[in-house]
């Protein structure tokens, strides 16, 4: 049976993750594949820390540079995070022609375009499934398994931690603050948790996948992004009395005039079936015209649920190392990439929930209402809560039709500068999902 061998770039959570996963399922891999898949080398930080996985067999070096110049080494692993010195050994492998897998999702999204351009002229592969959602095979399905449809949009929640957080503050009615912390204690959160909550992390993914699904160069700059932060226990209570859901959701759809790239807190009816998932789980849906919305669901992160990402690109690897039909990286040929308008945030057209604190005073609601129709925007739902006695504060939820958001913009400037209303509106954009 021929030997494919692997060198790994870390060996860390992931990376040890990998080795037992390869390990325990050795024997079906190599039915699937016709080969025994070894990792034969893995560069590790300190030399002397002790290992999730076994590594016995596996020569371990303190220096990156050493898996890739080893010339028995046909596939890369890259699991290290982070940027550099990520890149250059990325570049280095594939000039050297050696295929590369990575669950680097940051790297993806702001250099991927000279990353495959590199694979694409040395005629290897740079397989990325491990960067997005975890052990979801949302490429496959983008790139292989929908290509028969003009995706039309997809959604997705697809930060865990960001999940957990407003999973805890629905169910327990706990402030951001306090849940933030308790997804730091049991390890869901980073000390330093912004890529997590202000949406970066979400922003990266989304960025990639909105190229899968419409054939254009990646383009982080573009992706509008907004974290969870703000979020009140309010929100979420009254939401939830709308018969809404609050997620912090990725969402890119494509238009007549551009694509839309977005990353923000958003409320879904009750009733589908993203809206009820919880805790640190992944979902994605994707609207193709043909076959119309899928759902994919499972487990975002985690050693073995990205390692089983890892593992299955590299078996693709595996079976193309006889063939030179290379699927292309972005699920489009390079020559049919399209260059697209990215809409502006203000461009986008959404449906809101707006959260208007007022002093109960004769004609407020006329002042609201005028002030959102002079900027054409119908209401479709009030929530006005009661007051003990007249003139006290009070909130008033309002959930609005579709309206572009800079008329939303303006209508707010107007609502926020009566006498009657306290500080800013409190506005999430709304997706039905439909």
């Amino acid at each position: 049976m021929n030997v494919v061998k692997v060198g790994l770039l870390g060996l860390g959570t992931v990376g040890g993750g990998t080795v037992n996963v390869l390990a325990k399922n050795s024997e079906d891999i190599s039915r699937r594949t016709g080969c025994q898949i070894v990792v034969s080398k893995a560069s590790v930080r300190d030399l002397r820390r002790s290992r999730i996985c076994e590594t016995d067999g596996i020569e371990l070096t303190a220096n990156p540079q050493d898996i890739i110049d080893d010339a028995e080494i046909q596939i890369v692993v890259e699991l290290m995070g982070g940027e550099e010195p990520a890149k250059t050994l990325i570049l280095a492998a594939l000039k050297q022609g050696k295929h590369v897998v990575t669950a680097n999702k940051a790297l993806i999204a702001n250099h991927g375009n000279e990353l495959f351009a590199e694979a694409s002229r040395n005629n290897v592969v740079l397989a990325y499934e491990a960067a997005i959602a975890g052990g979801i095979p949302i490429v496959k399905v983008m790139r292989e398994g929908l290509t028969a449809n003009r995706i039309e949009w997809l959604a997705g929640i697809i930060n865990g931690t960001a999940n957990f957080i407003l999973t805890e503050m629905r169910d327990k009615g706990s402030a951001f603050a306090d849940v933030l912390k308790q997804a730091q204690d049991l390890g869901y959160a980073e000390a330093d948790p912004r890529y997590d909550v202000e949406g970066i992390d979400a922003a990266h993914k989304l960025c990639i996948l909105a190229s899968l699904a419409f054939g254009v160069s990646l383009n982080f700059e573009k992706v509008y992004t907004e974290g969870i932060s703000k979020i009140t226990p309010l929100d979420v209570t009254y939401a939830e009395e709308l018969g809404y859901r609050i997620k912090h959701l990725g969402v890119a759809r494509k238009n007549a005039t551009g694509i839309e790239m977005r990353v923000h807190p958003t409320l879904i009816p009750e009733k589908r079936l993203i809206a009820n998932v919880d805790g640190v789980m992944n979902a994605v849906v994707v609207k193709g015209n043909a076959v119309g919305p899928t759902l994919y669901y499972g487990t975002g992160a985690g050693a073995e649920a990205t390692a089983s990402a890892v593992i299955a690109d590299v078996i693709d690897i595996c079976r193309q190392l006889e063939s030179a039909n290379i699927l292309p990286a972005l699920g489009f040929l390079d020559e049919q990439l399209q260059d697209l308008e990215s809409l502006s945030i203000e461009d986008v057209e959404t449906a809101f929930y707006l959260r208007i604190s007022v002093q109960d005073t004769t004609g407020v609601m006329a002042a609201i209402t005028s002030a959102l129709a002079n900027n054409s925007i119908s209401i479709e739902a009030i929530l006005q809560k009661e007051v003990a006695e007249q003139g006290a504060n009070t909130d008033v939820i309002l959930l609005t039709d579709s309206v572009i958001e800079k008329s939303m913009t303006q209508a707010l400037q107007d609502i926020e500068a009566l006498d009657s209303t306290n500080g800013s509106v409190i506005r999430i954009r709304v997706e039905s999902l439909q």
